[in-house]
């Protein structure tokens, strides 16, 4: 991805004082997330619980505040993107609130109340489960969220998604090159 693309995406990302950008990662998704995390150490955690083997610390998702300017935020943006690595999320919570509220709909259950995980923060996922949604759904899934923002199938657009009166409000944001 271009230099100029990755910046037109921070500037939606980042167009908003007193409010964070978190990143979900999808460690299954992100080549050497781990790595990553370790040696540019943005703050972060890992949405599951306790100490975890190896291969599942791999594949875990990981919530990431993100900053402006920072080498792993333009890595995430500029080599991510397009290639369903995360969702983002615009919040003023903090990221022990954010951990909070993620964990909460890791796992969900089928009509026989058997367990599975809930991949939301893969793009893929949420930009289509977000529009089937009910308003209590939307209060749950949103929480201190003020606004999710995915990449579209195509790289060149993103959706943002937001709530208003209990109903979902959603644009297709095109990224085009000045």
């Amino acid at each position: 991805m271009t230099t100029e693309v990755t910046e037109i995406l921070k500037g939606h990302l980042f167009g908003q004082e007193e409010i964070s950008v978190f990143a979900v990662l999808d460690g299954a998704s992100v080549p050497d997330l781990l790595q990553r995390l370790y040696e540019q150490q943005p703050e972060h955690e890992c949405l599951y619980r306790g100490d975890l083997k190896p291969d599942l610390a791999e594949m875990a998702p990981y919530l990431v505040r993100l900053e402006p300017v920072s080498d792993f935020t333009s890595w995430v943006i500029g080599q991510g993107w397009g290639n369903h690595w995360g969702i983002f999320a615009l919040s003023g919570a903090d990221l022990r609130a954010m951990r909070q509220h993620f964990r909460r709909f890791l796992v969900v259950y089928d009509t026989n109340a058997k367990p599975m995980y809930f991949r939301y923060y893969d793009p893929r996922v949420l930009r289509v489960y977000l529009p089937t949604c009910n308003a209590e759904e939307l209060a749950t899934v949103f929480g201190p969220v003020t606004a999710y923002l995915v990449e579209d199938e195509a790289p060149n657009a993103m959706f943002r998604f937001r709530t208003a009166g209990g109903s979902l409000q959603h644009e297709k944001i095109p990224i085009e090159l000045r």
